[in-house]
């Protein structure tokens, strides 16, 4: 057979394109299995997308977002386990209730209680996992307890600060202790797991976020000049975060200044500065020695750990006026801010807004509009296809960005 090269050339080019495009489904199948999307309007809120990529198997991170049942507000919550799943699919199911239970008035405090737990405080809107039997009652009779305690200090003025403070320390004390009493099967190996938190509570224009660890909440702005800008509001509880450094050496003595934080990382082991679980690095040493050691090993038991606790599930608390300008929220782990700075984020996701009108056919907003008025919208959408993303999801979007910034979605 003679073959020419240029037909050779040719027949590459071709396969090479469909092997592109196999590929570019392949990745996208992948990139969207876990995505979702969904319209709220409830006030300040219009829609959400989430996603999910997951760096290993089983999923350590989970995300939840419920609408508060008996206050207004929504809650979103994204939860980076680490040792394990377990942790952060534990406190993902119960923090919720936590929060709504610390925010409820007197009056509603009261009937719950009286209620007899037959009135739920969250109505979950997206979640993947659910709790076993054992694990179900422990968290009941928890909450029930922690109701009791708050109604029996009611007439201190509410702070919504103070609130989400004490929702996370008294959820990850209650499972300390459930974790020590082994209230469920296999319930000690939960100790040496943990997972940052960082929850978002939405209520009307009032935006409050509670971080504990290194996930992330950014807001993005539409600013006068049309151009997006990144607003963090909270900061990441590692070694980066020159503040929250000096904090723990702070709280032990000068004596431990040198093994404190050793190779960026908390006794030379954990990452994140702040974090429920991990009792670890919480409990006294010879309660570590009792219950974990025999379990785990003398590792159980970290390098240097004198003065215990060295970790706190203290969240950092901000709140924000929402405004005009302010037009989305990212919530997310660190795996996407390792590989995205906040204000390529928001530039991504605010193209993205201005790009996705372009997916959908053109549905004029209202009958019997002038034609001047048609007209802006025409122009606005011949704008945004310049900027017609490949994924109709911002979450996807995203993920694909921080992969690789080539249409195939990896470099």
């Amino acid at each position: 057979h003679d073959f020419s090269h240029s037909s050779f050339v040719r027949g590459r080019g071709g396969f090479s394109r469909i092997m592109r495009n196999y590929l570019f489904l392949q990745v996208s199948k992948i990139l969207r299995a876990n995505e979702t999307s969904r319209e709220v309007q409830a006030r300040s809120l219009r829609s959400f997308d989430t996603n999910q990529l997951p760096s290993n198997s089983p999923m350590e991170d989970r995300l939840v977002i419920a609408r508060c049942l008996l206050t207004t507000g929504h809650l979103f919550g994204v939860f980076d386990g680490h040792g394990g799943h377990g942790f952060a699919q534990l406190v993902s199911q119960r923090l919720f209730d936590y929060i709504a239970l610390s925010i409820l008035p007197h009056a509603l405090l009261k009937e719950y209680i009286e209620q007899n737990r037959r009135t739920h405080l969250v109505e979950v809107i997206h979640c993947i996992d659910s709790m076993t039997d054992e694990q179900n009652q422990a968290h009941f009779d928890s909450l029930h307890a922690f109701a009791h305690e708050l109604l029996s200090s009611v007439g201190r003025p509410f702070s919504m600060q103070d609130a989400l403070h004490q929702a996370f320390l008294q959820l990850d004390a209650d499972i300390s202790r459930e974790v020590a009493e082994q209230k469920w099967q296999d319930s000690l190996r939960y100790a040496l797991m943990g997972a940052c938190a960082c929850v978002v509570h939405v209520d009307g224009m009032h935006l409050h976020v509670a971080s504990a660890g290194d996930c992330r909440a950014v807001l993005g702005c539409l600013t006068e000049d049309s151009s997006w800008q990144a607003k963090p509001l909270c900061l990441e509880h590692n070694t980066d975060n020159i503040g929250e450094l000096r904090r723990v050496l702070a709280e032990h003595p000068e004596s431990e200044r040198n093994t404190v934080v050793r190779q960026d990382r908390l006794l030379g082991q954990l990452a994140p500065l702040r974090a429920l679980g991990d009792f670890n690095y919480k409990w006294p040493a010879s309660q570590v020695a009792e219950l974990l050691v025999p379990l785990a090993g003398p590792h159980a038991l970290p390098p240097h750990y004198c003065t215990p606790p060295y970790l706190t599930a203290v969240p950092e608390v901000t709140h924000h006026h929402l405004g005009p300008h302010d037009k989305f929220l990212v919530l997310a782990s660190d795996g996407l801010w390792e590989q995205l700075q906040p204000h390529r984020v928001a530039k991504l996701v605010g193209q993205h807004m201005s790009g996705r009108q372009t997916l959908d056919r053109l549905r004029l907003p209202q009958p019997h509009m002038r034609l001047i008025q048609v007209a802006r919208i025409l122009a606005a959408r011949q704008k945004g296809l310049a900027q017609k993303p490949t994924d109709a999801n911002a979450a996807t979007h995203l993920i694909r960005n921080a992969l690789g910034r080539t249409e195939y979605g990896i470099e």
